[in-house]
């Protein structure tokens, strides 16, 4: 499968399994940059909003299933078709196969909602880890870009930013603030990513 891919010097491929918020946001950043373009958006949910999200803004849109990324290589295959500068997790739920992450080194960042190593590993995502970082009366929170390995949440931390938390927060809130802080870094912090593999 062939993907029109830009004439543009930098390509960056998204994963994701839900809404897509980060990957719209991220999607329009780069629409104003001439150094880089998402050139697809990956989702291993096929009624994911993030599909339509990517359609709507005339980026390719691919759904694949287990047996895709992990058995048949056909995931792998279409990357290295596409030979991406960076691909960016944005809520993507599914651990990386050691084949792509050997394929592509370097070049796999995720962004997790709390400061790791806290709260982080399986089970440790949206709502989950808002909770518990309420339930465990937390004084602050953050998020956590960081290279993908091939385990949740391992990678090599490459930028944090931390939020403070009031007594009169609730997950809820704090999610809030927690998606005002990715939506501003998220993608500045790929940007730089770019900028330094160009250097």
């Amino acid at each position: 499968m062939s993907i029109p891919t830009h004439n543009v010097q930098k390509k960056i491929v998204v994963f994701a399994s839900g809404s897509g918020t980060n990957a719209e946001n991220i999607i329009k950043y780069f629409q104003k940059s001439h150094d880089a373009r998402v050139v697809a958006v990956f989702s291993n949910k096929r009624s994911a909003k993030v599909l339509q999200r990517a359609h709507d803004l005339n980026v390719k849109a691919l759904y694949f299933d287990r047996d895709a990324l992990y058995n048949s290589y056909d995931v792998l295959h279409i990357l290295e078709d596409i030979n991406p500068d960076l691909i960016v997790l944005a809520g993507f739920m599914w651990i990386f196969p050691k084949d792509i992450l050997k394929r592509f080194p370097n070049r796999i960042v995720n962004i997790h909602p709390a400061l790791l190593p806290k709260y982080g590993g399986k089970g440790m995502y949206g709502m989950n880890v808002h909770e518990a970082i309420i339930r465990n009366k937390e004084k602050e929170s953050g998020i956590s870009v960081h290279y993908v390995n091939e385990n949740y949440d391992e990678g090599e931390v490459i930028f944090q930013t931390k939020t403070e938390i009031s007594e009169e927060d609730t997950p809820e809130t704090l999610a809030e603030k927690i998606h005002k802080l990715e939506y501003k870094h998220f993608p500045e912090i790929v940007q730089q990513l770019l900028q330094k593999k160009s250097q």
